[in-house]
Formats: C-alpha cells, structure tokens, sequence
C-alpha cells in the first residue's frame, strides 16, 4: 500500500531539512514552516546554493516553538542561536559575516517562498525512486540523495518512479489524496545545479545532469506521460492544493490518486 513515509521541511529556504511527524497543509499550498524564511542581499535577490555555493556549509536549525533559530558552520563547533523575530538584525549580521556580503533574513508565514510559484505545495518524491538514482553514481548513499533533491514528502511501498502517475498528459493535473488532505500534481520538476554538488560540501560531482539525464531517459516508465518531459533532468512531482484550507499529513498516512482532471 502506498504511503507517506517522510516529511521534511525547510525552514530557511535553502538551507537544511528538518524531519517531522506531522504537518499542516496550508491554504496557500505550503506546509507550515517550509521556506518560512528566506536570505536576501541588498537588491532583494535570494541568497541561495544555486547562486553561492557557499550555502552547502551552513547548518541550520529552526524551533517555531520558540522562534530560536541556530547556527553553524560545517567542521565547527561554535553555534550561534538567535530568537528570529527579536533579533532579526543579529541574524543578518551573522550570516553577512559568513557570506561576506550584506544579508537580510524575510518571512513569510502564509506562503513561504517556494521555487515555483505557480505550484507551491510540497514536492513528492518515491523511497524507492531515490534508492534507484543513487544506485547510478558509485558511492552514492539513498540519504545523500534526498538531500541533493531535497523533496518534501516521501511515499513508500511504491516502485521507483511511481510519483510520476501523479503527472498527466496535456497539462492536465492529476488529484491525490494523502489521508484527508488532497492535492494536485502537476509537473515533474526541474532540477538545478544544487543536486550536483555534495549537500555538506559543495563539492560538484563530474557529469552529475548528463549521466541523470540519460538514466532517467531510459528508466522513464512506460505508462509515464513522457510528453511532459522537455528534457530528462526532471525528478520529484510539483503540487497545488486541491482545496484552499487547512489539511493535515501524517507520517503513514495512505497514498490513493483519485483520478485525472
């Protein structure tokens, strides 16, 4: 039987994922606390590992209960902890010493800052689809590799490629139902240059989208709307809610596609 078997949030956008047992689905589309909160430089523009890679050696932690937001450098033993709503300035100082460039820490509760706006809710991936992608890059570990895509929710007792049913033909969306929440999924997404590169070093791997591109090609199920595949360095399914309401995910809830619409 299908099931939800993880769920990680972002706190910070970017940044590390944080594993939890329950979460809220929000209206927007973003679960509760996921890229809650983003870095920017002074023009606005995000601070993220797509643009500085430097971001592979930031540790982060984030308490909503509390509000006390932790930091790290990787290899370091020295962590800073701020209350992030009293001491935004501080953060920013923080993480400008860091970065060396000016940094400020924004928030939004409602929607987060997802990467693509249009489909703002949490991207699913497959157990088995991440064990299958690292077993084509020697030395690979299953758990590097959800670091490197970094998806959101994790289903089990599922083949490898299985989210790919949550993907329709002709722009359509396919309905699903996680326990009692409901959502739409959309499209397969893009990757960038962040699963390319070690997610604690930064290290890039050689020819890590060209050999991804090619197995994924020839991996790609037979049922699977290949249509929607532009190219091949594509993984993890895009969603939108269903509803605009709150709804809960559970670890162990059950996975059922409800149909195409």
């Amino acid at each position: 039987m299908p099931c939800l078997a993880r769920i990680d949030i972002y706190p910070v956008k970017s940044c590390d994922p944080q594993c939890v047992e329950r979460a809220v689905l929000l209206p927007s589309g973003a679960l509760e606390h996921d890229r809650r909160f983003a870095l920017v430089d002074r023009a606005g523009e995000f601070i993220n590992a797509k643009r500085t890679p430097a971001v592979h050696l930031l540790r982060t932690a984030f308490d909503p209960t509390t509000n006390r937001l932790t930091l790290r450098i990787e290899n370091s033993h020295e962590t800073a902890v701020f209350d992030v709503a009293a001491e935004r300035r501080e953060v920013g100082a923080w993480l400008a010493d860091f970065f060396g460039m000016p940094v400020e820490v924004v928030e939004d509760r409602l929607r987060g800052f997802p990467d693509d706006p249009q489909s703002p809710g949490p991207t699913v991936i497959g157990a088995a689809t991440l064990a299958e992608v690292a077993s084509w890059f020697p030395g690979l570990t299953t758990a590097e590799a959800r670091a490197r895509f970094r998806a959101n929710l994790e289903i089990d007792g599922v083949e490898a490629f299985w989210e790919d049913r949550f993907v329709a033909e002709d722009g359509r969306v396919v309905r699903f139902q996680i326990g009692d929440a409901q959502l739409l999924g959309t499209n397969p997404c893009q990757r960038c240059t962040v699963p390319t590169r070690n997610p604690r070093t930064g290290e890039s791997t050689r020819e890590f989208s060209k050999i991804f591109a090619r197995r994924r090609e020839s991996a790609l199920p037979s049922w699977a709307p290949a249509g929607r595949f532009d190219h091949f360095y594509r993984l993890a399914v895009n969603t939108r809610p269903a509803v605009a309401e709150r709804q809960v995910l559970r670890v162990g809830d059950e996975v059922r596609i409800l149909g195409v619409i």
